[in-house]
């Protein structure tokens, strides 16, 4: 749940940053096309890069197999199925470049705690910004009134 509360955490923050009027995409140039509401811009990556995905997922399968050999007995040291090892945490991989986790154990179940009740909060509010995009092909701060609705759906790359 941590690690889907992680992904979900920086997808509520690529829809926002993605739409108008920001419109800051690290892929492909947005300012110059008018693509739409982020539920769209995975057919934007696609055309403009074929084999992304299939990269991605090679590196998603890389890390949940690096996951899976920190955190998980190997099959036949365990007592059970899925058998976490004695010192892993759930969530903690060891990955933590600015030096941001706690030393203490207290802190640190309190940290993650709180990072767990984030996600959660993130899963639903991406679930929110989703079927608002889906319900009317809007964009988020267009359904707010904070820009300018100027998508047009005939010159997306992929037609439904």
């Amino acid at each position: 749940e941590t690690m889907h509360g992680r992904v979900a955490m920086l997808a509520a923050i690529g829809m926002l940053v993605t739409e108008e009027p920001i419109e800051y995409h690290p892929l492909f140039e947005a300012y110059n096309k008018d693509i739409g509401p982020a539920i769209r811009h995975l057919d934007e990556v696609r055309a403009t890069s074929p084999f992304f995905f299939e990269i991605l997922g090679l590196i998603i399968g890389s890390l949940e197999l690096q996951r899976a050999l920190v955190g998980f007995k190997a099959p036949g040291d365990n007592d059970k199925f899925q058998d976490l090892n004695e010192d892993y945490f759930p969530g903690d991989v060891g990955f933590d470049p600015l030096g941001l986790k706690p030393d203490d154990a207290d802190e640190f179940f309190e940290m993650s705690t709180k990072e767990l009740q984030h996600g959660r909060l993130a899963m639903l509010g991406v679930a929110g910004m989703v079927a608002q995009e889906l319900v009317n092909g809007k964009e988020i701060f267009v359904n707010m009134g904070v820009a300018v609705d100027r998508f047009d759906p005939s010159l997306l790359p992929v037609q439904f």
